[in-house]
Formats: C-alpha cells, structure tokens, sequence
C-alpha cells in the first residue's frame, strides 16, 4: 500500500527533535486509540502516526452516545472520553511490531467513567509518571495530552499552573529519552499562551506544542442549525475548529523560542492548502482525523501531494524554509 499511496518528495521531508519524518502530514491521535492500526495507516501514506490517547489504566470511556456527525460542516462532535485499553495492553502489542512511519503515543490521564471518584493531584501526575515508563520505548516521540476536552467533568486540570508545575517537575525527575510535546488547551487567548510559555521556560525537556480542540463549541463557525448540536456534548473537530487553533497556533510561535520549540497543528485539514497555511503560520508537523470520515483514505496522498505541489509552485526547496513564513 505505501509504494503504490505514498508521496515520495525531498522537498517534504523534516525533522523535529530528532526525528526524521518523511512528510510533515499525520494521523491525529483519537483515530487508533489502541495501536492496532499503525501499519495500515503508514500504508495509506501518513508521514506519521499518533496513537492513543492511551492512559496508564483501561478507560472505558464516557456512556453513548458520544460521537455524533455535522455533515453540513463536515465536522464531528466528539465525546469519546478517552476509551482505550490502558498502557500495559497498548505497550505489549507496540513491542510486536515495527513501524515504517515514526510513531507518536498520545498520554492521558485515565477516564473512569461516569460516578468515578475524583483522583488527587499527586495520583493524576503519578499516572502520567507511570504510563510513560510503560510506553516510551515505543515511540519515536510522546504527545501528552494535558488538555482532554472529552473527560467526563468536562474540566482541564493543567490550567492551573501550580498543577502544571507539579507535572513539569514530575517529568523532568524522570529524566525521558524521547521528545516531549504538550498537547493543551486553546482557550484563554494571548494571555494564557504567554503563561504557558512562561511555565515551560524551567523545563527543556519539552520539545514542543499543540493545541486540543476547545471544550466550548465555536458557534460562529457553524453552519448546521444551533438546535442540532447545542445540546450534544463534546468537542467540535473539522472546519469550525480551525479558526481558533490556528490563531493560537499562530500566537504561540511569534512568542516561543524558535530555537528550542516546534509545533503540531490540526483542525479542518483536508486539502494542501489547509495544511500548508498552518505550516506557514508556524506549523513544523500536521495532522488530520476528520478528513478521513468525509473524504476517504485516499486524502491523505491528496494533501500530501498537493502541499508538494504548492512548494514546487512557490520555488521552495526544503519544507522547514517556510515554517512560520506568513507570521513574523
């Protein structure tokens, strides 16, 4: 599958944190929450693949209905909760395999379902200490996802900083071999960016960002009638998603150190346009989900063949030249 669907093109190839990653256009975790499907989602041509979100024990995830369709927006309200099978299941199928694709794995805290009590701060961050000893080997890079708007009480625990830090100090005691991304919250603006930044500055472990979809549904960026969705719980992906990610995106990288971060972006990619846009707003890598449910398998040879297409339109020889090009 991957010789005859694959994008083969030098122009496209990059590295991020030492990482070498064919084409900068990959699975978004929620998609293969279990590592079952890696080999066939390289086979239809991702650059690479984001597994998870995996948490240290079995989630069940929260009640169905819990994932509904927008087909006017080609979107998707999700509400999965974190289903998965936990970190001992997911780290013993990973080590039977290899990959021809790097592999991302995608950290969460465990979702116990509706009525589960309440963990404390030390036991929330002594999870995501445990489920990345579980994991690590396996990947080739570590999204940890400190912004899970699919959680049954619906709240992010990293807004707080003094949470963050406690995390922060909790992974740097580990001493991880592999690169660090944080995968947080879009809300809040410029200002909760620049705390962000400011948080991680103690910590150069972490090796980049990404922004989650928001826990609040972006309505002006819906077509579908309020009365369809307003009442449906979860958190809105495809096209309405863009708008605030990549303004966040596009924050984030005229404040971070561009030496020492990079980026992932995603939300409302389904054409070379859309992802070349996030790159040149600062983007290193790219990821798609929803796109798979609307167009098919056969989108991602089409974007990635279309973002080669752009680069060769516009004379430039290597992707990385134009990372962050439309946003000094």
């Amino acid at each position: 599958m991957r010789k005859t669907l694959s994008v083969t093109d030098s122009a496209l190839e990059t590295s991020v944190a030492g990482v070498n990653f064919p084409t900068p256009i990959g699975l978004a975790a929620g998609f293969d929450k279990n590592g079952r499907a890696i080999r066939t989602m390289a086979g239809i041509g991702f650059g690479f693949v984001e597994i998870g979100s995996v948490s240290l024990s079995w989630s069940p995830g929260n009640s169905r209905p819990r994932l509904f369709r927008l087909p006017d927006d080609r979107s998707v309200i999700v509400a999965y909760g974190v289903p998965n099978e936990g970190a001992e299941a997911v780290s013993s199928r990973l080590s039977r395999t290899e990959f021809s694709v790097p592999v991302g794995i995608n950290i969460v805290k465990t979702n116990g379902g509706p009525g589960s009590p309440p963990g404390s701060d030390e036991a929330i961050v002594a999870e995501y200490v445990e489920a990345t000893r579980a994991l690590q080997r396996h990947a080739d890079y570590l999204m940890f996802n400190l912004s899970c708007p699919n959680t049954a009480d619906g709240k992010d625990f990293f807004s707080d900083a003094s949470r963050l830090d406690m995390w922060l100090s909790a992974m740097a005691a580990e001493k991880t071999v592999r690169p660090i991304f944080l995968k947080v919250s879009p809300l809040g603006g410029v200002p909760a960016v620049e705390r962000l930044l400011a948080s991680l500055e103690p910590y150069d472990f972490v090796d980049g960002i990404m922004f989650n979809l928001p826990i609040v549904k972006p309505e002006g960026e819906i077509v579908t009638p309020r009365a369809v969705w307003s009442d449906l719980p979860g958190a809105v992906s495809g096209p309405p998603s863009a708008a605030m990610l990549d303004s966040c995106l596009a924050a984030c990288y005229r404040m971070m150190d561009k030496n020492r971060y990079r980026l992932f972006a995603s939300g409302g990619v389904s054409t070379g346009a859309n992802a070349y846009q996030k790159i040149r707003l600062g983007a290193s890598l790219v990821s798609l989900h929803t796109a798979l449910i609307y167009e098919g398998p056969l989108v991602v040879r089409r974007v990635t063949r279309q973002l080669s297409q752009l680069l060769a339109r516009d004379g430039i020889a290597h992707i990385a030249d134009v990372v962050g090009a439309d946003n000094s």
